[in-house]
């Protein structure tokens, strides 16, 4: 009896623990009410719960807000109009535009270069020939002339390292010369250049002249003539000047590695050219600063060689032109190399106390032209994204009323479908 009693127990005792099993592993987490359940579209749109459309907004609100975070606020030095911050040129490739390439040694002005006629996604590259150093920068659709007076386009056509006074005199003609006979038209220059801390500059031409670097052949035009052996003596008798110390370098008063920079941004004809008797030395002084300044603000772009990527950005913003390739920024230089004390440093820096000066004016400028456009950019791109998501919901809004309309017609099927029945 005990024997068929538990026989007929088991198989029960067996089932109600497999269904307990089974209910541990598909029963959901939370029993009975405890677990929300998700109200249906229409409901959540009438107020029931946030929608997908919701919280599509609230993610596309953060990521705004996230985007127009400030950037680190620049305490400006100099005052600058609008005008003189928001720098857009209409560049016109096919047309009679010229980019003026002003060089001034040991800036960074060859990798500069090369950018240029290497590095730009044009519709019609330059052509560059292994082995040359000049490549052919002609314009879209067949035209021969170039959109380009640099180094690395058109050559040295206005003397070597042909400063702004040699520049603003020279490249229309020079540009005329280049160009066919019926293509006599006017033409925009607009001239760029790139600048660096006047310390490094220095040390950097000293190490190139130590190498037996000397650009003697260069023009230095003025008035429409070159200076006299008295008006620019040279430093160094013979061929050049390798193995100059940096004490023999800094002592030669008349070396033009001092204050490079303002002088070859200059108007050189406002000072009497190279005649250092036309004025005083500090009104000459004052003027060269002043005209260098103006002259840099006025330009339709400058870069800084301590700030590549910046630099790269701008000229984009300027132009509307892009570049292939990210630009690179070099630490580890041949002047980040020579070891100076501070006494030698403050010496280099009084012999070039106008290139300071200018460095500063120069490296706000550049600043707050970088900041204003990083500004204008995130604005667009806030008023882009806001128009972006009223799109949305205007698009949400009409297929709204479709969705409901389908729902009450499919209650309507069913309820009659009961009826019949």
């Amino acid at each position: 009896m005990d024997e068929r009693f538990n026989r007929w127990l088991l198989p029960p005792l067996l089932a109600l623990l497999f269904l307990l099993i089974v209910y541990q592993y598909v029963s959901p987490a939370c029993p009975g009410a405890a677990c929300p359940r998700r109200p249906p579209a229409s409901a959540a749109r009438r107020g029931g719960g946030p929608t997908e459309r919701e919280e599509e907004e609230a993610a596309a609100g953060a990521a705004e807000e996230e985007a127009a975070a400030p950037l680190p606020r620049l305490v400006a030095k100099f005052p600058f109009a609008r005008g003189e911050l928001c720098r857009r040129v209409r560049f016109d490739m096919r047309g009679r535009d010229v980019i003026v390439f002003l060089h001034i040694q040991k800036t960074g002005g060859t990798t500069f270069g090369r950018h240029l006629v290497r590095n730009i996604r044009l519709e019609q590259p330059c052509y560059c020939r292994a082995g040359q150093k000049k490549c052919a920068c002609h314009r879209p659709g067949g035209d021969k002339d170039t959109w380009l007076f640099s180094r690395f386009s058109t050559g040295w056509s206005c003397g070597l390292h042909a400063d702004w006074t040699e520049l603003t005199s020279c490249v229309p003609a020079a540009m005329e010369r280049r160009g066919c006979a019926g293509n006599r038209t006017l033409r925009n220059f607009y001239y760029i250049t790139m600048l660096r801390d006047p310390v490094s500059r220095y040390l950097s031409e000293w190490k190139h002249v130590q190498r037996g670097a000397t650009w003697k052949t260069s023009l230095h035009m003025c008035d429409g003539r070159s200076p006299t052996p008295d008006e620019l003596p040279t430093c160094y008798e013979g061929d050049d000047w390798s193995g100059v110390s940096l004490q023999e370098f800094m002592d030669c008063s008349y070396n033009l590695a001092n204050n490079r920079q303002v002088r070859m941004l200059a108007d050189l004809s406002l000072v009497g050219c190279y005649n250092l008797t036309f004025m005083n030395e500090s009104e000459r002084n004052m003027i060269l600063l002043q005209s260098a300044k103006n002259n840099l603000k006025n330009m339709a772009f400058f870069g800084l060689t301590e700030f590549q990527r910046k630099t790269q950005y701008l000229f984009e913003r300027t132009f509307n032109l892009k570049f292939i390739s990210p630009f690179t920024q070099f630490n580890v230089t041949r002047a980040s190399n020579v070891d100076i004390g501070e006494d030698v440093r403050q010496r280099i820096e009084e012999l070039n106390f106008l290139d300071v000066q200018l460095y500063e004016y120069a490296k706000d400028l550049f600043l707050q032209r970088f900041q204003y456009s990083k500004q204008e950019e995130h604005q667009k791109n806030r008023l882009k994204r806001r128009e972006e998501r009223r799109l949305l919901r205007e698009q949400r809004a009409h297929q709204w009323p479709r969705e409901e309309a389908a729902e009450v017609t499919i209650t309507e099927d069913y309820n009659s479908q009961v009826a019949r029945w």
